[in-house]
Order: C-alpha cells, then sequence, then structure tokens
C-alpha cells in the first residue's frame, strides 16, 4: 500500500466514524440515561475526527463529498461541517441543493452550522439571511438562533413570509431566544392558517409568558390531537398550568387508555407527588414499569440506578429490535436506557423519606421548582430532566433564553460557566 492510499484510508476512516458519531449523538442528546460529561466524552471523540478531515484540507472534503453518493444526515453533517470550515460556497450550495430535495437530510445540514463555532459562520450566515430560497434563509436563522445572535430584520421578515415552513421556523426560534418585543407577532400567528405555525405561535407565547385563556386553550385543543405535537404541547401545558388546574388534565387523560403513556409523562412533568402511589402501581406492568419509574424520579429526583432502586428486567420481555432474522419488527425501544424500577423499594422509600413531598407543590426532581434547582439540574441530571429544567427555566424568567441542551457539551459547559450559582 502506497503512501497516499495509506492517507486516504485515513481520512475514509475520519470520515466514516464521524458519521457514526454524529448519528450516535442524535440519540444520546434526547437520551433518558445521558449526563453532559458523557456527551463531551462523545463529542471530543466527534471533533476528533472533523478535526483530522479538516488537517487533511480539500481532500478530507472531497473524501466527505464522496459519502453523499449514499446519503444520511450525518454524511450531510460531515460534509457540512466540513464546507463551513473550508469557506466552500460550491459545497455548500450542492448540500443547500441536496436537502432541498430531499427534506428529510435537513436536520444534518442545520445541525452543522450550530457544531461549528460562531466565527466560522462570519460572512457565511449574511448571506443565507438575505438569500432568496426559503430553505438558506431558514438554516441562516437557526444559525444565529444557536449562536445566540438577534436575526433582526431578517427574522422579522420570516414571521411574515409567505412560506408556511419559514414562519414556522421563525416563531420557534423567537420562542427560542426569550425574544418577549416579538410577543406580539406570536400572539396573532395563533390564528395562523397553517396548522404548524398555529402551533408554534401557542408554544411561543406560553414560553414568553403569556398565560392566559387563548394560549391555554390553543395548548389544551393541542393535547387532544392525537400526533407527534401530542406530547410536546402536553408537556408544555403541564408546566404552565398551576397544580391544581395541571391534575384535572392528568384525571381528564386517565379515562382514555389509550393514553397510559402519555399520562404517566405528564404526572413526572406536572411533579405531583399525589400520583405517586398510582405510579407505583404501573410499574408492575412491564410496558410501562420503565416509564412510570421515570416519572418517579422527575418527581422524587432518585437515580434509581445509583440508589439500587432498580430490578431485573422480567424474563421473557423484549421491546424494540433483536437479533432474530424472522423479527420483521425494526422499531426502536422508546424506553431503552431507563432502569427497570423495584415498586416494593421505591414503596418503602417513599413510607420511609417521602412524607415531606406534599400534594399542591410542583415538584422537581426533589424540590421546587426554582431557579437554582434547575441549575442544578442542568449541570448534574440526565438530558431528559436537563430539558424539562430549561424550559422550568424559561417560564420562571419569561425573556429568558431556552437553554441548548443539544448543543456542543463544551459551549453548554462554558454556558452553565458563566451562569453561576
Amino acid at each position: 500500500m502506497t503512501r497516499e492510499s495509506k492517507v486516504a484510508t485515513v481520512i475514509r476512516q475520519h470520515a466514516e466514524d464521524a458519521a457514526v458519531l454524529r448519528n450516535a449523538r442524535t440519540h444520546l442528546v434526547r437520551a433518558p440515561h445521558v449526563k453532559l460529561h458523557q456527551l463531551a466524552r462523545l463529542d471530543e471523540r466527534l471533533a476528533g475526527h472533523l478535526d483530522g478531515l479538516a488537517v487533511a484540507g480539500e481532500h478530507g472534503a472531497r473524501i466527505a463529498a464522496a459519502a453523499l453518493e449514499a446519503p444520511g444526515r450525518a454524511e450531510v453533517f460531515v460534509a457540512a461541517v466540513c464546507a463551513i470550515e473550508g469557506r466552500d460556497p460550491v459545497g455548500l450550495e450542492r448540500l443547500f441543493a441536496l436537502a432541498q430535495a430531499m427534506p428529510e437530510l435537513r436536520p444534518g445540514l442545520v445541525s452543522a452550522f450550530g457544531w461549528v463555532p460562531g466565527a466560522s459562520l462570519q460572512g457565511i450566515t449574511r448571506a443565507l439571511l438575505y438569500s432568496r430560497g426559503a430553505l438558506p434563509r431558514e438554516v441562516g436563522l437557526v444559525a444565529c438562533a444557536l449562536h445566540g445572535v438577534d436575526a433582526g430584520v431578517a427574522l422579522d421578515a420570516a414571521l411574515r413570509d409567505d412560506d408556511p415552513g419559514l414562519r414556522s421556523r421563525a416563531l420557534r426560534l423567537v420562542a427560542r431566544r426569550g425574544d418577549v418585543d416579538r410577543l406580539p407577532a406570536c400572539m396573532a400567528a395563533m390564528v395562523d392558517a397553517d396548522e404548524a405555525c398555529a402551533r408554534e405561535a401557542a408554544h411561543a407565547a406560553a414560553l414568553l409568558g403569556q398565560r392566559g385563556h387563548p394560549v391555554v386553550a390553543a395548548l389544551e385543543r393541542l393535547v387532544l390531537a392525537p400526533g407527534p405535537g401530542q406530547w410536546r404541547a402536553l408537556s408544555l401545558l403541564l408546566k404552565v398550568l398551576d397544580p391544581a388546574e395541571a391534575r384535572t388534565v392528568l384525571t381528564a387523560l386517565a379515562r382514555d387508555a389509550t393514553m397510559a403513556r402519555p399520562l404517566i409523562r405528564g404526572i413526572g412533568m406536572a411533579g405531583d407527588a399525589g400520583f405517586l402511589p398510582w405510579l407505583l402501581r404501573q410499574m408492575n406492568d412491564p410496558a410501562l414499569a420503565r416509564i412510570a419509574g421515570e416519572a418517579f424520579s422527575l418527581i422524587t429526583g432518585l437515580d434509581l440506578a445509583l440508589l439500587d432502586l432498580e430490578r431485573d428486567a422480567p424474563a421473557g420481555v423484549a421491546f424494540g429490535p433483536n437479533d432474530d432474522p424472522d423479527d420483521d419488527d425494526t422499531s426502536m425501544d422508546e424506553d431503552a436506557g431507563l432502569p427497570w424500577p423495584d415498586p416494593d423499594r421505591l414503596e418503602a422509600w417513599l413510607q420511609r423519606e417521602g412524607q415531606h413531598l406534599v400534594s399542591g407543590v410542583r415538584w422537581f426532581m426533589g424540590a421546587p421548582v426554582s431557579p437554582g434547582h434547575c441549575l442544578h439540574v442542568l449541570r448534574h441530571g440526565f438530558q431528559r430532566q436537563r430539558s424539562a429544567a430549561a424550559v422550568h427555566l424559561s417560564l420562571l424568567a419569561p425573556g429568558t433564553p431556552l437553554f441548548d441542551t443539544a448543543a456542543p457539551a463544551g459551549r453548554q459547559q462554558r454556558r452553565l460557566a458563566a451562569m453561576g450559582g
């Protein structure tokens, strides 16, 4: 093997490993068993492979681009990082054309703009914001939001644009930035003819401090509409309502047997300790046990694995894909990574140490919701817990930007250090 072929092999390995890690990261940032320091370890490895491609210069960019013959989100992410860092406008133009033709690849393109340092986007983002196409403008807006920059008139224009996808994205970014100055635009958009825009407007208005009937009613309607946005609306609604109102919503959900999983997860989000005994009973159902344990932990703050409050998986129970070549089920186990709770040990803990968990208080990870406690969870909690803490922080002080628990771990750590105690 010649020296040139050896070098090419190493560079290809960097590209392949970077794509694998990017795919893994997609799951880890939403995982129930991953903490920030674990995400940081993966990010360090991912950054190392991307640095290897950058050192290879044009050769690295060509190999990353060659992987787009069979494109996935991860391959688009790797190629986009190379094109941004290499200041390659032609390469970026090709990636935008690919993402335009194959919308399922867009998350990979967008995440590349969030991964690179803000300094790498100088000149690139401005060109995107004032592009003619909706997709470049959308990516430009996201890039600004992910790096804490107000897109100014470009964002205002997007809120009024004829393209509903661009309007919807702009509304979500207004909420992410804690942009209370644009709250009137969000309130007006709640009657948008496009359902996605109206939905994003309701979420944005709630995060920006609106608790009145129009916003709450809009979220309640979304909770009753089955679909991918149902859980997101329920999760936010239960954080917005006071504990008594949240209990009314949960009681209504309990009447529908098909809503068992959203009900259990919602109890955790509502932080109602009065439901803890009921959660213990759900732990006897293998299909619900692990999310019941997660909800129990979200209220009490208990780490079931660390405190030996878990048990072995029930014999013969299997969820998600397996090694059987004749099994057509390829769906992922929604509860992968969650411990199997031991209801007997948890009941003993509740009787022994849970007397302080009174009803009528919104409990979150073992304490009432407060800014300091939410910061503690952002530093030490699991990813799902951290995401909930980020939303609580924004709701406690409308105008607070939503902490990005999917950002590069080093960036998150620096921001947490700046936020102090």
